[in-house]
């Protein structure tokens, strides 16, 4: 018998063992837990679960995870004093609803085991936690806490958190994360008054040296104003990317770290007082494709402040900022457009270092259009558009004053026209820009600012409400979800980051259910690794090639399955 065939019938006949258990506490979880095999299926019975402090313990497998879900998804409520402990390898905690409840000690959710060892390849999915506060507002502690490697926070709501601690955030260690934070909706949250109001942070300053490797993409973030970091990067190598801002009272913040990357998401600040967008700390950070509109915040709630650094500072001050790439932005009608060298004072001194601002829009009313605070050192502007008020600095070469004749599509968004300076007429730069805020890829001939004129199919946009979050809250208030199908077809998609260094993310298509290979080729056709290989189900799949004790060069990525085979060129830059 063939070697393939033989597994994936011992895969299908050991998926139909999986069993399915019927729990109503935390007591009959943890007896199911301590013999549950992988595949197997915990239910939780609908109603109220009062005090249920869960410790969710085991291994599942990358096929075969062990799944903990409600009978009902948002009819499992879990509230006085409860908490769940995510605590293994491969889990899956699916539908639960947190409210009005206070957690007695450490995270409300948290990836670890009550001994402190972090949990890989877990998820949290189709869940919420709403009003879980305290009666001290000064009281800290987290909502979900990441720990371990290779997790998931997806399709999940949060609330109404009132109290100090930072809503979600990731904790690191010696090697990083890859974690995933996706298709979130974060609510309402209430200005705090004092630092520890964040929505997200990935990292804390005396880890921030350290790479983390976390994606937040496709989140919804809606008057998240808990204080002035609604996103707080405190670690190095974390992708942002195509996130909503919508009416946040804060910014997306690069507070420590280097090697970051800030690509298409959407602030819109509907003129809310001190709505801000991306602050820039650090070395080495990208920043591009970004649509940002009607921010009225100032200083380091401007559009896009980049800031002064503080001499040989110590990791929990201000790195100075190096070698930062602005590129391929839109601004329009923000108050404080470009900041550069803000926060300057007599502990801030070194201005921002060998930046490079390139084939950016800024059109406003309000001046002046860029802000010195302090004057950068060998800043390079190229290919940028700037038009409505003063420029506020010498016009240097590589900035045009000429109006981008923006027009505003049927979404409220504002694109060139047709007749608008900015088509074809940006200047190469580097930084792996080959794609626009709407997911097409940029012509030969590329435009200036966030949108490449296209009639290519948009693969990103806007969120609202009815993109993220759980699905069954979608069902809950009638609202008909926008969620995107499934993809169709047999793809294999471009690898990203490209060129990378030493870890990228593949994401690949299948049609119909089956056998998958992802090799790395080398020019010489040679096989030089797998990435992974099994039966995967119709649908979108991720892997990750950390291609660490590989030489620098091109490589082809092959995927292989009974549909066909793809390759796409990648390239590794040490």
């Amino acid at each position: 018998m063939q070697l393939k065939p033989l597994i994936i019938s011992l895969i299908v006949t050991f998926s139909a063992k999986a069993d399915v258990y019927s729990v109503s506490n935390a007591a009959q979880i943890a007896s199911v837990m301590a013999s549950a095999l992988p595949g197997d299926t915990l239910v939780m019975t609908n109603g109220t679960w009062m005090n249920a402090q869960i410790v969710f313990r085991g291994n599942g497998d990358s096929l075969h995870p062990i799944v903990l879900r409600a009978e009902i998804p948002g009819q499992v409520v879990i509230t006085g004093t409860s908490y769940v402990r995510i605590a293994g390898t491969w889990l899956v905690v699916d539908g639960l609803r947190f409210e009005n409840g206070v957690c007695p000690s450490g995270s409300v959710i948290e990836f670890r085991s009550p001994n402190g060892t972090g949990s890989d390849h877990c998820r949290l999915t189709n869940s919420s936690i709403v009003d879980y506060n305290p009666p001290d507002s000064l009281t800290d502690y987290k909502w979900v806490s990441l720990y371990g490697s290779y997790n998931r926070v997806d399709h999940c709501y949060f609330a109404g958190k009132r109290h100090s601690g930072t809503t979600l955030v990731v904790w690191l260690g010696p090697t990083p994360n890859y974690h995933r934070i996706d298709r979130n909706h974060f609510g309402p949250r209430p200005p705090l008054g004092i630092n520890g109001g964040e929505t997200i942070r990935v990292g804390t300053s005396d880890w921030s040296m350290y790479d983390s490797f976390t994606t937040v993409e496709e989140n919804y973030f809606n008057r998240c104003n808990g204080e002035a970091e609604i996103i707080s990067s405190k670690s190095c190598g974390n992708v942002y990317r195509a996130n909503t801002f919508d009416s946040c009272a804060g910014a997306l913040t690069l507070r420590h770290g280097n090697r970051c990357r800030v690509e298409g998401n959407f602030f819109f600040g509907n003129k809310v007082k001190d709505s801000g967008g991306i602050r820039v700390i650090g070395e080495d950070h990208v920043v591009v494709n970004n649509y940002l509109a009607d921010l009225a915040g100032s200083s380091m709630k401007s559009a896009l402040p980049v800031m002064n650094g503080v001499p040989d500072s110590p990791l929990n001050r201000y790195f100075r900022v190096q070698r930062a790439l602005i590129a391929f932005n839109t601004f329009v009608d923000c108050k404080v457009n470009l900041l550069i060298g803000a926060g300057k004072d007599t502990e801030l001194t070194l201005p921002p270092l060998n930046c490079v601002i390139a084939n950016n829009i800024v059109r406003s009313t309000y001046g002046p259009l860029i802000q010195y605070a302090d004057t950068p050192v060998n800043m390079i502007y190229a290919g940028n558009l700037f038009h409505g008020a003063s420029l506020g600095i010498a016009q240097p070469a590589g900035i045009t004053v000429s109006d981008p004749k923006l027009i505003k599509d049927t979404a409220g968004i504002w694109r060139p026209g047709s007749d608008s300076p900015a088509i074809g007429q940006a200047v190469p730069t580097e930084g792996d820009v080959t794609i626009d805020m709407d997911g097409q890829a940029r012509a030969s001939t590329t435009d200036i600012g966030a949108d490449q004129s296209s009639i290519a199919p948009v693969t990103s946009r806007p969120l609202t409400t009815e993109d993220a979050g759980p699905g069954w809250m979608h069902q809950t208030t009638k609202v008909v979800s926008h969620e995107r199908p499934i993809p169709t077809g047999f793809s294999l998609l471009q690898n990203f980051p490209n060129p990378f260094n030493p870890v990228t993310r593949v994401r690949y298509t299948v049609q119909r259910p089956g056998s998958v290979r992802l090799d790395i080729v080398d020019l010489n056709g040679q096989v030089v690794d797998n990435i992974e290989e099994g039966i995967r189900s119709p649908g979108s799949h991720e892997a990750i090639w950390d291609a660490k004790g590989h030489a620098s060069g091109t490589y082809f990525l092959l995927l292989t399955s009974p549909e066909g085979v793809r390759t796409r060129k990648v390239v590794l830059l040490k």
